[in-house]
């Protein structure tokens, strides 16, 4: 499978993902929204965005290894953001930072940041979506 990001000409150079995203496979798999939960459900990191993108985006990979994909199948992210800021924008970056180093992964991918009023449980900082592509 392969996945080929590009950030075009004509469009301004982003930080933290791609415009584009060119995937060649034939099985898709959508992961439904992972906030930064243990298995038992207990909350990775209250009140702590850094930490709860880490965790989340650690739960997304958790995901995609149950569906035999990996984040190099990543076509498509979308973060979901309670009361966003750009004050916000350094925590969120740091923990996307953080889960690279840690997963080893890639977290730069399309995809959309969108600011919500909540999430599904109020101590949740971060809901992390996935699309992925595999053949």
């Amino acid at each position: 499978m392969s996945v080929t990001t590009i950030n075009p000409p004509g469009l301004p150079t982003p930080k933290g993902y791609a415009h584009v995203s060119v995937a060649t496979g034939s099985r898709l798999i959508h992961i439904a929204g992972q906030a930064a939960h243990d298995p038992d459900g207990t909350i990775v990191g209250p009140g702590d965005l850094t930490a709860q993108t880490e965790r989340a985006l650690g739960n997304v990979a958790i995901a995609l290894a149950a569906a035999a994909a990996t984040f190099d199948d990543v076509v498509n992210l979308t973060f979901y953001v309670p009361n966003w800021d750009e004050s916000k924008y350094p925590a969120l970056a740091e923990g996307m930072r953080a889960a690279a180093a840690t997963l080893g992964i890639n977290p730069i991918k399309p995809g959309a940041l969108v600011g919500v009023a909540s999430l599904g449980r109020p101590d949740w900082l971060i809901e992390i979506s996935a699309t992925a592509v595999t053949t």
